[in-house]
């Protein structure tokens, strides 16, 4: 077996398949985004170069730079939603009542399309007779705000079911990595005295800080390419209130036809994700790890 994995050759072709599928599926299709944004195309018609100008347009473009800001807020947002994922994930390895029950529940989400999720959503936050503003009503407030009209509050609002859609996954993440610890150096620091919220700080989460961090990434990143649920929402508005750098590069490329100018969006997207990328992994990386 030794000799038949040192051949080059079997290596090769056992690794072919995996490298032409992501050539297929990843690399080629980055490589034709950034072509296509060097040329003034409608997407149909022919295709007319003209170099590096959508991309210097993309780059003084202020509602670009709105959409990224929204986008960054929505990564900044989900980062900070992992504390309260990982309290959960705490509270249920701790063998209280119904952790079981719970778990399942926290994953209900996680088997909706993000469609569904948007549209129960938006009938939540419906302004005459969603369910979240008839409560409001109901404590005596009598003009509650219309959550998905209101430019001031449109982006928040719809941070919300997003964090509410991917709870499940994180918390199932951190309870695994939690089911991991050793149970000794819990009882152990029990016998010294140690009590439950010192036991999760001191113990538990430095020993799946590593798995946090992953999950800092994954957030981060999927924040900062997120769609579906917004555009179906409210379709980046009102008046570019909730736009993000997706949904941006989906309107220009798909409903104003500049597929040129939708690519080099869409190219620089990934550009700001790697950039993003790389600075996380350097500022949550331990000394003992490679740094690149």
């Amino acid at each position: 077996m030794n000799k038949v994995m040192s051949n080059k050759w079997i290596i090769f072709l056992y690794t072919f398949p995996a490298l032409l599928l992501i050539a297929v599926l990843i690399v080629i299709p980055l490589i034709l985004s950034g072509y296509f944004g060097l040329m003034d195309w409608d997407g149909i018609g022919a295709m007319e170069f003209i170099g590096l100008e959508n991309y210097i347009v993309a780059l003084q473009d202020t509602k670009f730079w709105e959409s990224a800001l929204h986008s960054f807020l929505l990564a900044i947002f989900s980062a900070l939603s992992l504390l309260i994922y990982l309290a959960v994930a705490l509270i249920l390895a701790s063998k209280i009542k119904g952790a079981n029950f719970l778990r399942k529940i926290y994953l209900i989400p996680m088997l909706l399309s993000s469609v569904a999720i948007a549209q129960l959503w938006v009938k939540i936050y419906n302004p005459s007779n969603g369910m979240l503003n008839s409560i409001l009503m109901g404590l005596g407030i009598d003009n509650p705000p219309a959550w998905l009209a209101d430019p001031n509050i449109v982006l928040y609002a719809i941070f919300i079911p997003i964090i509410w859609q991917y709870a499940g996954f994180y918390i199932l993440i951190y309870y695994a990595a939690l089911k991991n610890i050793p149970e000794s150096l819990v009882e152990a620091a029990k016998i010294d005295g140690a009590t439950p919220l010192q036991i999760a700080l001191k113990i538990k989460v430095p020993l799946i800080m590593n798995v946090f961090k992953v999950t800092i990434v994954l957030s981060i990143v999927g924040s900062l390419k997120y769609f579906d649920l917004i555009y179906v929402m409210t379709g980046g508005g009102p008046n570019g209130a909730s736009e993000v750098m997706a949904s941006y590069m989906y309107k220009l490329a798909f409903a104003s036809y500049d597929f040129g100018y939708g690519s080099a969006i869409g190219f620089l997207l990934l550009i700001i994700t790697l950039i993003v990328t790389v600075i996380i992994r350097k500022l949550t990386a331990s000394k003992d790890e490679i740094q690149y």
